[in-house]
């Protein structure tokens, strides 16, 4: 990567910056302001239920603006979508399933929360890494 004039960020940077500032907003709208009950309350933790399916749809094809910024091949904008589809629909299911599955404390169900959060972040850096090449 190129470095611009001193104190200034070369256009690779500002795009991966703006690529992860994407997918950030892109996250909090779909999983605290557009998730609606039928996917939080009801059946996300059934597997194959529909409303987990929307919900980690709606996050896939969410970071598609994403690639306005780095524009993949067709085959890594592919599998980005088709990736994060599968990572966070698991992620989510797991979640889940432990809060399910084990009698959780208010502290354990935000420490459950928090990892499942830390999960789906990391996707986000592992979708970097896939456009960083692309930059």
């Amino acid at each position: 990567m190129s470095r611009g004039g001193e104190g200034s960020l070369s256009s690779e940077v500002a795009a991966i910056i703006g690529v992860l500032a994407i997918l950030q907003v892109k996250h909090f709208l779909f999983d605290f302001v557009f998730q609606r009950p039928y996917e939080f309350f009801r059946h996300k933790g059934d597997y194959g239920h529909p409303s987990g399916i929307i919900h980690a749809g709606l996050h896939a094809v969410g970071s598609t603006p994403a690639f306005l910024v780095i524009a993949p091949s067709f085959w890594a904008g592919a599998a980005i979508v088709v990736g994060e589809f599968l990572i966070h629909y698991h992620v989510d299911w797991t979640k889940e399933q432990i809060e399910r599955r084990f009698p959780l404390s208010p502290a354990n169900k935000s420490l459950v929360l928090g990892a499942d959060q830390l999960a789906h972040h990391l996707t986000y850096a592992a979708i970097l890494a896939v456009l960083i090449p692309f930059a």
